[in-house]
């Protein structure tokens, strides 16, 4: 029965969105506004639960399910683009439908359970927002959810397309939630302003998914996507690359990997709460999960896969750098999410898409708990965000210090905690496929994701030690203010914190296990996602090894850190502000910022000034000087309009004179 509630997983949150956009405001209370909205995406987590545990068990009938799959059951609500079919027969009517396989399944249970913890936490953290505010707020989350959780769910790429495109336009709105607010001191830049480059940056990605959706329906002749899967080895490898290649620009914007990052840094001008559900669970994710869905499409294009993988490893890295000379607490969250981002891209690009999924869904619980952590330690700083004014702030805020403590550690990839599992999947993967190939360049590649763990390891613990850990550094009136976050807000962590300490289980690899303790998760998702096993190759490392020096790299970072802040008294926040050489370059983020202004922006912003002056000198010239001169004509015509009749009868014999005169000669 719960399968058959397939389309209210969605629809709730939407209807929450309605309810609290069209009435929240203005008739409903703060109570009422926050219960309808968590209410809406706690029923669409519960039929979640209930339509993946009856997932196991459901025997589709044909008219189910694609090509019998025992393991999808699709739901067809209306047709919403009927186009007929073609005179080969090929049906090109687009349905409203929905697909629950294992894949959507992960996500739906991500989405709706730490989206649900998010709204919670959104209560406390939102609670001196005004009435109006704070039901504009949650009728956002609402939306979001409705959306992203259509992106997941949909059998179709224009249904995907409707979610893609709609998480766009809300992370738009919450970004700059507080548009009125003109300038933000994380972001440099105004709310809206944040906001607006969310959305254009996404567009330009957009582009690439929308004519990659273009190119498989005239390849394909059908934009169903199980149907698209079936055909990808017969499409040919040219089309497949191409198709692939526009697909996986979308899915640089929407998980912001090298060039398109530029707008996540930025999307910290909105609420924490937001952050925290476009950098976790939600927004983020969409790119790598539409790599993974298209994955036999993948298969089938070499070039895109080592696309995928060279750029997946260069944002790892890239974006770690970065976050460790950050004085921002969301900021240093921000980078690490575009480099955990990267993570997820790089096991898709080697093949290793289960390690890709089991990374996304681990990266969820920690990523949300270390952004709700940072706004817990936010709210009790009254809003100061540079991590060199804390210190010490373990004393005051036991809670949110514990769950912090143990995001840190999962993140770092310390054992047993998620992030270890999930890191070691996707290191795993890389070094398979080099040992395959026989390729030292994707032995450099495995190499690059080592270095980028102990970095994430390092920049965290220094996140950790100048945020909780030595003397407070806070001015003497912020820290009487300090206090430990409210239950509403902490609540939320300790369950976050569970996931983020037991979540990574569910993928553990069978050598540790012995060989009688499978992966579960990628025995789950094999028959969804292509499972990479290497049959023979060169064996650059054991599977013991390999793990032992990834881990021994992190417990290296975690101690580089510790040496440089935790053993010896901290700067001033004036002197820690000032930085030279190689590390202002990386504090200021290489500058890319900067060099789109100068190359990009610019000659824009001078192509429109320059369009702006033709416009005026030269259109509305023209267009002046025709009525200038249309203005002097009637001038010249008034001297003749005398209304004198005898004027008038002498005017016309001399006009007669003189047509007779050129007549008759």
């Amino acid at each position: 029965m719960m399968l058959r509630l397939l389309w209210l997983i969605p629809l709730l949150p939407f209807a929450g969105f309605l309810l609290n956009g069209l009435l929240g405001a203005r008739y409903l209370t703060r109570r009422a506004v926050a219960l309808v909205a968590c209410a809406a995406v706690l029923a669409s987590f519960a039929i979640s639960v209930g339509a993946v545990l009856e997932l196991h068990n459901f025997a589709p009938t044909p008219a189910e399910t694609d090509a019998g799959s025992p393991a999808r059951f699709t739901q067809t609500l209306f047709e919403w683009m009927p186009m007929g079919t073609t005179p080969e027969g090929a049906d090109l009517t687009v349905r409203w439908g929905y697909s629950l396989d294992p894949l959507s399944a992960v996500m739906i249970l991500v989405v709706t359970g730490i989206g649900f913890l998010i709204h919670v936490y959104s209560i406390g953290y939102m609670e001196h927002e005004p009435r109006a505010g704070f039901a504009r707020f949650f009728s956002y989350l609402n939306l979001f959810m409705g959306m992203m959780l259509t992106l997941v769910l949909g059998a179709s790429l224009p249904v995907v397309f409707v979610g893609w495109e709609g998480v766009g336009l809300c992370s738009y709105l919450l970004i700059g939630f507080w548009y009125d607010r003109m300038f933000d001191e994380t972001t440099k830049m105004s709310c809206a302003d944040a906001g607006r480059k969310a959305f254009i940056t996404n567009r330009i990605g957009d582009v690439g998914f929308l004519l990659g959706m273009l190119l498989l329906f005239t390849a394909a002749g059908t934009l169903d996507i199980q149907a698209i899967l079936a055909r990808a080895g017969a499409l040919g490898t040219g089309v497949c690359t191409a198709a692939a290649l526009l697909l996986f620009l979308g899915a640089c914007g929407k998980s912001a990997q090298i060039p398109l990052y530029v707008w996540l840094p930025d999307a910290m001008a909105g609420p924490t709460p937001v952050s925290a559900l476009i950098h976790a669970a939600t927004m983020v994710t969409a790119g790598v999960y539409v790599t993974c869905r298209m994955a036999p499409l993948y298969v089938q294009a070499p070039a895109a896969m080592l696309s995928v993988t060279v750029v997946g490893a260069l944002t790892a890295l890239f974006a770690a750098i970065i976050g460790t000379a950050q004085d921002d607490i969301k900021k240093v969250l921000a980078y690490s999410t575009v480099s955990q981002l990267g993570y997820m891209m790089l096991a898709a690009g080697v093949g290793a898409f289960s390690a890709s999924i089991f990374h996304l869904m681990t990266h969820a619980f920690f990523k949300a708990l270390l952004f709700l952590g940072a706004g817990s330690v936010i709210h009790a700083m009254s809003g100061e965000q540079n991590i060199w004014r804390m210190g010490g702030l373990r004393r005051h805020l036991p809670l949110t210090h514990a769950t912090f403590a143990v995001a840190v550690l999962a993140i770092a990839g310390i054992p047993p905690f998620a992030g270890f599992f999930s890191k070691d999947a996707i290191l795993a993967g890389v070094l398979a496929l080099a040992g395959q190939a026989g390729s030292p360049a994707l032995l450099a590649v495995w190499a690059a994701g080592v270095l980028t763990a102990g970095l994430t390891a390092f920049y965290m613990t220094r996140l950790y030690l100048l945020v909780f850990a030595g003397v407070p550094r806070m001015p003497e009136e912020a820290r009487h203010h300090l206090h430990e976050s409210p239950p509403v807000m902490t609540r939320p962590l300790i369950v976050l914190a569970l996931g983020a300490a037991v979540a990574g289980f569910v993928g553990v690899p069978e050598f540790l296990g012995g060989g009688s303790l499978p992966n579960w998760l990628q025995v789950y998702l094999s028959g969804t996602v292509p499972s990479f096993h290497p049959d023979s190759g060169v064996i650059y490392l054991s599977e013991w090894s390999a793990m032992a020096i990834a881990l021994l790299v992190s417990v290296a970072g975690i101690a580089a850190a510790w040496a440089m802040y935790g053993r010896r008294p901290l700067p001033a926040p004036a002197a820690a502000a000032e930085a030279r050489g190689f590390v202002r370059l990386i504090k200021e983020k290489f500058f890319v910022d900067e060099a789109i202004d100068a190359l990009v922006l610019a000659p824009y912003r001078w192509l429109c000034r320059a369009s702006a002056a033709f416009d005026e000198k030269v259109v509305d010239g023209l267009v002046n000087a025709a009525a200038a001169a249309t203005d002097l004509a009637s001038q010249l015509l008034r001297l003749v309009q005398t209304g004198y009749v005898a004027g008038y009868a002498f005017a016309f014999f001399l006009g007669t004179v003189v047509v007779l005169f050129f007549v008759m000669r």
